[in-house]
């Protein structure tokens, strides 16, 4: 007996799973009042200046290890936690000291954790990449590249099972745009509408391999439309740019339309980690970036073009900051090492056989 035919697809099915996402529109930069330019200056100059600082430190000696420099990304993080509210929970990959500022923690927690002292934010235990903070909603750096994405994915769900309203802010950068289990968690993201916002922070090098050479799709805004997650590109180093898209992207995530990617085109100026020479770059390209893009100068112009402050007023932020920095740096070379028993906390140890849970 002969095989019926197989019907055709129909057009409708097709067009149907073939829609892109509906995207919002990037929306335009925020004009910033006086307070929230020198609030946003403030920030970024606390983030500038204590990651020049913990690269001295690594140079002396002081802090082992790896360790990344958030160095000409500071509007990333500092725009967008302007967008967010109380109990919004953010985790990043292993650039994660500028987050960690941002978030409120205080600088001489977290330089003590580089330099592996007891006071640190995990009793010296956790080093650069891996520190937390609960109390300040800081769900960690993470050394597993993509690691985090899943995990700020698991965020969302427990926001979304408490109905809570919050978001998880899950950063990752372009190289771990290519990992498998971010894919896997757009999927799961979009297939349940979690609330959370996907940060593409595009440095544009990943470890030290230009996107172009590395990544199919270089518009990272679109890498969630086969799972019909939107996604939109942001100026990563305007701070005003980067709190207008975030500000859009929490509405859109506490509203129940599920998650959401921005990608924020911006660029670190020092190596992947402070072993890297980065010679893949040239210095040309390196300094042209920071003469016409920088995000803390950018803000220091519009201040003094609006009569916000004057250079003076500007160089005693520089003054204090500096000083915040400089009191972090004593207190992380002088605080004690944990003691050795330190080693047997906030370890899961197995159950023997027999004994009671």
């Amino acid at each position: 007996m002969a095989q019926a035919a197989k019907k055709p697809r129909s057009k409708s099915v097709a067009k149907k799973t073939s829609r892109k996402p509906a995207a919002p529109k990037t929306p335009a930069p925020l004009d910033f009042k006086k307070d929230e330019e020198l609030h946003a200056y403030r920030e970024m100059l606390l983030i500038r200046r204590f990651e020049e600082k913990a690269g001295q430190l690594y140079g002396m000696g002081f802090i082992g290890g790896f360790c990344h420099l958030y160095i000409g990304q500071e509007a990333v993080v500092t725009g967008m936690q302007g967008a967010l509210i109380e109990g919004d929970q953010v985790i990043t990959a292993y650039r994660d000291h500028g987050h960690m500022l941002a978030c409120g923690m205080e600088p001489k927690g977290v330089m003590a954790e580089l330099t592996g002292r007891k006071d640190g934010y995990s009793h010296g235990k956790g080093g650069s990449m891996h520190m937390f903070s609960k109390e300040k909603n800081f769900y960690g750096g993470h050394g597993i590249v993509g690691a985090q994405v899943s995990l700020g994915t698991g965020l969302a769900f427990a926001n979304n099972y408490r109905e809570n309203k919050n978001v998880s802010c899950t950063y990752f950068g372009d190289g771990a745009s290519n990992q498998g289990q971010v894919y896997e968690s757009f999927n799961m993201a979009k297939l349940w509408s979690l609330p959370v916002i996907y940060i593409v922070e595009n440095n544009r090098y990943a470890m030290g391999t230009s996107v172009n050479r590395a990544s199919a799709l270089t518009d990272f805004s679109r890498r969630g439309c086969s799972f019909n997650i939107p996604g939109i590109e942001v100026d990563g180093m305007d701070v005003r740019a980067v709190q207008a898209a975030g500000e859009l992207a929490a509405d859109w995530c506490r509203s129940g339309k599920g998650p959401i990617i921005l990608d924020m085109q911006t660029y670190r100026y020092r190596g992947h980690s402070m072993s890297d020479p980065a010679k893949y770059r040239s210095k040309d390209e390196v300094q042209k970036m920071r003469a016409e893009n920088d995000p803390i100068e950018r803000v220091k112009q519009r201040v003094i073009e609006k009569k916000f402050a004057t250079e003076d007023e500007l160089k005693a932020i520089d003054k204090e900051v500096r000083a915040i920095v400089a009191e972090a740096a004593d207190f992380a070379q002088t605080n004690p090492e944990p003691d050795p028993s330190e080693l047997w906390t906030d370890v899961l140890l197995p159950v023997e056989q027999g004994e009671a849970v």
